[in-house]
C-alpha cells in the first residue's frame, strides 16, 4: 500500500505571517493538532507548527497571541513521496519520532499522513511507530531529546 492511499488531502496550511492567534483557531475548528508552513504560492513547505509548539515553545517564551508563528515553526519538515509505501512511512516516524510526514510531490505539499492514518490500516505500521516514538518519549524523561512535529 502506498502513502497516497491513506494520506489526508484536505491539509489546512498557513504561512509564516500567520499570527498565533490565527494558527490557534484554524487547529480548533479543524480538530487537528498540526498545520504544515508553506513559503508562497507554490506550497513549498518550510515549516510545521504543532500545538505543542504554541503551548511549549510560545506561551513559555511570553509569546502574545498576535505575535507570527514564524519563531515558532519547527523548521526539520520530515516529507515523504506519495508514491512510497507505508512500510517506509512508518519507518521514517519511529526512527525520527515524529507523529506526522508532510507529502510532497514536485516539491509541493499535496498532503500529510499521520500515525492515525496508519492505525485505521490492517497492519503492525502504526504499533511499529508508537512503540519507537514512545520509546523516545521515555528517553526524552531521561534526558534525551526529540524534535516535535
Amino acid at each position: 500500500m502506498q502513502v497516497r492511499d491513506i494520506m489526508t488531502t484536505n491539509v489546512v496550511c498557513i504561512d509564516p505571517n500567520t499570527s498565533l492567534r490565527e494558527a490557534a483557531q484554524k487547529m480548533k475548528d479543524n480538530d487537528t493538532g498540526a498545520l504544515p508552513v508553506l513559503s508562497g504560492p507554490e506550497g513549498e513547505p518550510i515549516g510545521i507548527l504543532t500545538d505543542r509548539d504554541i503551548a511549549i515553545r510560545a506561551v513559555a517564551e511570553g509569546a502574545t497571541p498576535d505575535d507570527t508563528v514564524d519563531r515558532f515553526v519547527t523548521r526539520q519538515v520530515v516529507t515523504i513521496e506519495p508514491d512510497a509505501d507505508i512500510d517506509d512511512a512508518s519507518r521514517i516516524m519511529g526512527d525520527r519520532q515524529i507523529r506526522r510526514l508532510c507529502v510532497v510531490e514536485n516539491g509541493h505539499l499535496v498532503g500529510i499522513i499521520s500515525l492515525g492514518d496508519l492505525a485505521v490500516i490492517e497492519s503492525n505500521e502504526a504499533e511499529d511507530a508508537l512503540e519507537d516514538i514512545s520509546h523516545g518519549a521515555r528517553a526524552e524523561g531521561d534526558g534525551g531529546s526529540r524534535p516535535s512535529a
